[in-house]
C-alpha cells in the first residue's frame, strides 16, 4: 500500500475518490471484500462509519454545521478518525454499553508504520507510528501534550491515561497495565498506544 498522510483525508467526503480508494487498499491487506462495507451509526450532529476489521472508525459532521435527524451523505465531511491497536477481535454485533468492550470489536489496523503529518515545524518530521510505539516515543517526537488526563477512576484504576497535541490535531490513548492505576504517569512512557485519534484543527 502507497504510505499515504492519513491527515489528508481530513475534510473528504464518503464518497471522495481518495477516501475511497485508502479503503479498497486496506480491504485489499486484510484480503476481505466486505471489509470496506462500514457499519453506520447516525446520530443528530454526527454520524460514524465503523469498519471493524479495518480497525478504523470515521467520525463525519455535516458540512454546513446544520444538524438533524437525517444527515445526507453528500453533505458530510470526515472531522477525525480513530485508529485502533486492539489484537483480539470480538463480535461487532455484541451488545454492550461499556466502551471498553465495544473498542474489543476492532482488528488492529492492517497498516504499520501510519505517518502522521504534524504542523509545520522546523526540523519537525512526520510521525511514523508502529504498532509497538510507546507514550515515550510520542513525546519524544511531538514534545509534552498540550491535555492530558486519566489514570484513575474506580477502585480498580480502569481509566488508561491519554495525551493530546491540540496544535497537530492528535490524541492518544493508551492501554495495557502501564497505563493504569495509581503509578500510570511513571510507568505511562512504557505503555503502548491503544487508539490513536486525528482531528481537524
Amino acid at each position: 500500500m502507497t504510505c499515504i498522510s492519513v491527515q489528508s483525508l481530513l475534510g473528504q467526503k464518503p464518497s471522495s475518490e481518495a477516501l475511497v480508494d485508502y479503503l479498497s487498499n486496506l480491504s485489499s491487506i486484510v484480503q476481505s471484500d466486505s471489509a470496506s462495507t462500514p457499519e453506520i451509526k447516525s446520530y443528530p450532529d454526527v454520524v460514524y462509519y465503523n469498519f471493524y476489521s479495518l480497525g478504523l472508525s470515521l467520525l463525519f459532521k455535516p458540512v454546513d454545521g446544520k444538524t438533524g435527524a437525517d444527515l445526507e451523505e453528500d453533505k458530510l465531511i470526515l472531522d477525525s478518525f480513530d485508529i485502533y491497536n486492539i489484537p483480539k477481535v470480538s463480535d461487532p454485533n455484541a451488545k454492550s454499553g461499556s466502551k471498553k468492550k465495544a473498542e474489543t470489536a476492532f482488528a488492529t489496523h492492517p497498516v504499520s508504520p501510519v505517518t502522521l503529518n504534524l504542523t509545520q515545524v522546523e526540523g519537525l518530521s512526520p510521525l511514523q507510528v508502529t504498532r509497538e510505539s510507546t507514550g515515550k516515543d510520542f513525546v519524544q517526537h511531538l514534545g509534552e501534550p498540550d491535555r492530558k488526563g486519566g489514570g484513575s477512576g474506580p477502585a480498580s484504576g480502569s481509566i488508561g491515561i491519554w495525551c493530546e497535541w491540540t496544535k497537530h490535531g492528535i490524541l492518544v490513548e493508551f492501554g495495557g497495565v502501564e497505563a493504569t492505576g495509581p503509578q500510570a504517569w511513571e510507568r505511562g512512557k512504557d505503555a503502548g498506544w491503544k487508539v490513536v485519534t486525528v482531528f481537524r484543527t
